[in-house]
């Protein structure tokens, strides 16, 4: 089997890995590796596909505010409006929200019961306040991802299916990397691995640290009555669910479930699912007429829950692009400009230039860790 020699081999098909190939791939030969035999399979194909500003807190911000044009200019973004509920027990957590969006000049206004009722018809009456966040929009990610890996082909990147790694290691002033489609030798090693981010970098000798991946569950139901079209995401300020409307007046309903596990295919737990049903009927007065199906994806988080970008200190030319968590998506046409620059070591382009990179930076995770 002949060996494929490129300048950056990408570790990783899926939204990182696709979106900063077709970023730089008019700048350098690219090698994209995806264990799976299709791209996006485990956490790109499994989102519940939203972009919300204030999704992720303060650290993510910058990169899912600097994404939203971008990603209205792809013609991926359709009106959704998030409102975030808080029983009584959840008021606290509905004013740090609001200082949050306050302080991230984010547009958001407070609702009492009567636009609650008004904007989801059957919130239980322990439900007497809510935020709306009208910016808020659903994804599609299908055609986001197919756009990125469209681009990233069309500028020369030689993709690699049924790919895993068999080993990586340092030779001479670059990378072997032994996949199970063949030898690839490459200049630099982009680490956009997502839950197997941790292993790779452990093949490669690089940074210790741990990108963990916690399973989310979502579940799609038919409700009675029927969810509207123009029903917006709903989010407990608490953190216990969230559910959105879905074609044919269904619901995606999660139970806002982050549970540590190994990276793998994961399935959902029927706990998970009843847990998500259960919280649901004490916030609705809504039936569940059927549930039609669930599952569950992949968030990886670095110890301090922000993405990882930029050289790591103990691996010469070894990359992160990883630990994006559950806001890769919403945050990946901005991630991808602001790997790109620190990756070929160029000025960040101007939807990204006032973004500070030092707070993504590896080092930071290492000296955290």
């Amino acid at each position: 089997m002949s060996v494929i020699r490129t300048d950056i081999a990408i570790i990783g098909a899926g939204m990182a890995g696709a979106s900063l190939a077709a970023m730089i791939g008019d700048r350098a030969r690219i090698v994209l590796i995806e264990r799976e035999a299709q791209p996006g399979y485990h956490s790109t194909g499994r989102s519940a596909a939203f972009w919300q500003e204030s999704y992720g807190g303060p650290q993510v911000q910058p990169l899912t505010t600097a994404s939203g044009p971008l990603l209205k200019a792809e013609g991926v973004l359709h009106p959704r409006g998030t409102i975030h509920v808080a029983d009584a027990d959840g008021e606290r957590a509905l004013e740090s929200l609001a200082a949050e969006l306050a302080g991230g000049g984010i547009d958001f206004t407070v609702l009492d019961r009567a636009a609650l009722e008004a904007a989801v018809p059957g919130i239980r009456p322990a439900f007497r306040r809510g935020i709306g966040e009208p910016s808020c929009r659903d994804i599609d990610v299908a055609m986001l991802h197919a756009r990125f890996l469209a681009r990233a082909r069309a500028a020369g990147t030689t993709l690699l299916v049924d790919a895993p790694l068999d080993g990586v290691e340092r030779v001479g002033g670059g990378w072997r990397l032994a996949t199970r489609a063949g030898e690839v030798r490459a200049d630099v090693v982009v680490n956009a691995a997502g839950a197997w981010a941790s292993a790779v970098a452990a093949m490669a000798g690089a940074m210790p640290t741990l990108v963990q991946p916690f399973r989310r569950t979502i579940v799609q139901l038919a409700v009675d009555p029927p969810t509207v079209p123009d029903l917006p995401l709903v989010m407990d300020a608490r953190g216990r669910f969230y559910f959105k409307p879905e074609a044919g007046g269904r619901l995606w309903l999660s139970p806002h479930d982050e549970t540590p596990v190994d990276p793998h295919d994961v399935a959902p737990e029927e706990l998970d699912v009843a847990v998500a049903i259960d919280r649901l009927e004490q916030a609705v007065e809504w039936r569940v007429v059927k549930r039609e199906r669930a599952w569950a994806g992949l968030r990886s988080f670095a110890p301090d829950r922000a993405p990882i970008y930029g050289f790591d200190p103990h691996a010469p030319g070894f990359f992160w692009c990883a630990g994006q968590g559950g806001f890769g998506i919403q945050t990946a046409p901005a991630g991808a400009m602001l790997a790109a620059a620190l990756l070929l070591r160029q000025p960040p382009p101007e939807p990204v230039s006032a973004i500070d990179a030092a707070r993504y930076a590896p080092d930071r995770v290492y000296r955290a860790g």
